[in-house]
Order: structure tokens, then sequence, then C-alpha cells
């Protein structure tokens, strides 16, 4: 067993909505670890469109995944947080009232005061298509996100989907690819209809293409695409010459170890009492897409709101013989000199 590494509070999930709490925890003066299942901080925004706006972030009319997350860590500085990524925590034994032992899959060994999940929907991985072979283009010419939408610049890009996301590539990668062609199984989008407006008013243009069916094999050597089979909803086969393929088929999403932890469960979610966001175990928390309430909104500021109110709480637990004073960061003079302001 590795040396126990011992903190204030161990946020399971360095998404949005975990890193805003590390501030909220910082401003309070509890000490925070991060562990992730991702190599990278961000979680879904970083991970899955990390160059796709933002709109619904308060005082910010458009933000990047990306940008977000940069602008996240900026603002957690002055706290200095320890990150542990690549990693996942599998097992949560209580020790005390409250305290906890959590040890990650690699044997990290974390013994906290206070838990808060803030994975998300859990760890999450993309639908694969059910298409004989495709793991060999995996990566290569086969990708299940866009990180970096330079790396599309000049390629006849295939993208296989009806909804958001499939629709929203289209239209970001149109400028920036030689081709782009949609797939669709059926001429029904569950896009949002502005979004499907637009993708047919470039298929009229004839800017891109439109092909309804689905792909059935893929061809090509040493994992770089060069076309794909299609059978069309008229059962003509077909070929769409690619070099790259984007199919957004959803993501699964897995509850993975949170569900062995001793924690209530209401369909895959973590139900929570809306004063402090805390679940049925004292001490543990759960705040962003995976806690469940009534009149829950699973939107990145209900997360931050979440988070804060969740760390009032949490300093409770790490600080029970201490009188909790709340202050303005606008006013508090201790809290600005905790922040570096001069």
């Amino acid at each position: 067993m590795s040396d126990v590494i011992k903190t204030d509070v161990l946020i399971i999930g360095a998404g949005p909505c975990g890193l805003f709490a590390a501030f909220e925890l910082g401003l309070l003066d509890m000490k925070a670890h991060f562990v992730d299942i991702l190599d990278k901080v961000g979680g879904q925004c970083a991970e899955l469109y990390p160059e796709k706006p933002i709109y619904d972030i308060p005082g910010i009319p458009q933000v990047s995944g990306q940008g977000l997350t940069d602008a996240l860590m900026e603002q957690i500085k002055p706290f200095h947080p320890t990150f542990h990524l690549g990693e996942m925590v599998e097992t949560v034994e209580k020790i005390g009232d409250p305290a906890f032992r959590c040890t990650t899959d690699t044997g990290k060994v974390f013994e906290c005061k206070v838990l808060v999940i803030a994975a998300g929907g859990g760890s999450f991985q993309p639908k694969r298509p059910p298409v004989p072979g495709i793991e060999a283009y995996e990566g290569t010419s086969v990708h299940y996100a866009v990180r970096k939408m330079e790396n599309f610049r000049d390629k006849n890009v295939l993208i296989v989907g009806g909804g958001d996301s499939a629709l929203d590539w289209t239209l970001n990668l149109h400028p920036l690819a030689r081709r782009i062609t949609l797939l669709h199984r059926r001429d029904d989008f569950r896009a949002a209809p502005h979004s499907v407006e637009q993708m047919r008013a470039l298929v009229a243009g004839g800017k891109m293409d439109l092909r309804l069916g689905q792909v059935t094999a893929l061809s090509g050597a040493d994992g770089q695409l060069t076309g794909a089979t299609v059978k069309g909803n008229d059962n003509n086969v077909s070929e769409i010459a690619c070099d790259t393929m984007l199919p957004f088929f959803g993501l699964t999403m897995k509850l993975g170890p949170v569900a062995n932890w001793g924690i209530a469960l209401e369909n895959n979610l973590v139900p929570v009492e809306t004063s402090a966001f805390e679940t049925n175990v004292s001490g543990i928390f759960a705040i962003g897409d995976i806690n469940t309430y009534p009149g829950k909104i699973k939107l990145i500021l209900c997360g931050f709101h979440e988070g804060a109110l969740m760390s009032q709480k949490a300093h409770r637990y790490v600080y029970p013989e201490k009188r909790l004073v709340f202050q303005y960061t606008t006013s508090s003079s201790s809290l600005q000199k905790k922040l570096g302001v001069n």
C-alpha cells in the first residue's frame, strides 16, 4: 500500500463543477485533491467539445469548453489543488464521523473528512457503431470526439448521426473540411431545428452532401480510411469516399464503483437534499450532473451553485469547532488576500 494522502476534501471528477467547488472550498480554507479517470482536467467540456462554444455561463456570452476549463484552472490557482489524473476511485470506506478512506485503481490511498462526487454522469465512453473491423481505424481515422478542429482541415469527412453533436460538427467543420458528408438512417433529425435548417441550406447549395442509410463496412489499410460502404434505405449499396469518419451515436454512461459505496441511488443518479447537496451518507456530497433532486436542471451554472452551498456544509465537517462567518469577495480583505488581490 502506498503512503496515505491526507486532505480535507477529495473531489471525484475534475470537470467544471468540481473545479469551481475547489474555489469555494479554498475560500473557506479547505484543501482539495482531485481524482479523475480522464488524463486531463475539464471533464466532458475538455474531452468531448473543447472547441465547441458554450453560451449559458453567466456573464460570459460565449466560451469554448477548453476556454472555460482554462479560466477555472486560473481561478483556483491560489488554492493549489492537487490532481491525480488517469485514476478511478474504486473503494470508499467510512473511518470516522465523518471521515473516509478512498482507494484508487492504482492503489493510491486518500483519507479525507469530506468526499465530493462531481463525476458528471459517471465514467463515459462513446457508443461504437456496429461496423465490422471499426476498431482498426479508431484513433487514426475514426474519431468519437473533435479535440482539435484544425486536424480536420482539407479532409473528406463522413459524419454519422442525427443528433446535436452530428449537426453541430457538420456546421463547425464545414469551413475547414474539403468535403463534408452527413449520413443518417432517416431524413428526420433530433438536433436543434436551426442547425437542421443550416445543414439543409448547405446541401441545397451543393456545399455538402446528405445521405440516408447506414455504414456496413469500412475500407482502407493500416488504420487509414479510404471509404465507407453504405446501405441505403432503398437497400441499394454504394460507396462514400472519405478519409475521416466521425460517428456520433451518443455516450454510454457508466456509474462505475459509485454503486458500491453505500450511497443511495435513483436511476443511476445520486439523490441529494437541496440545502447542501449532501447524500444519504453524512460527509459525502454529490454536485453536477451525477445528482438528482426535484427540479434538477443539468446545466453547468447549476453545478456551480451546488458547489457553493456544498462548501458551506463541508466547512462544518472540516472545522467543527470553528464558526463560519459568511463573507463577500468584493468586500472581504481576508478573502481578497487569499486570492492574491492587491
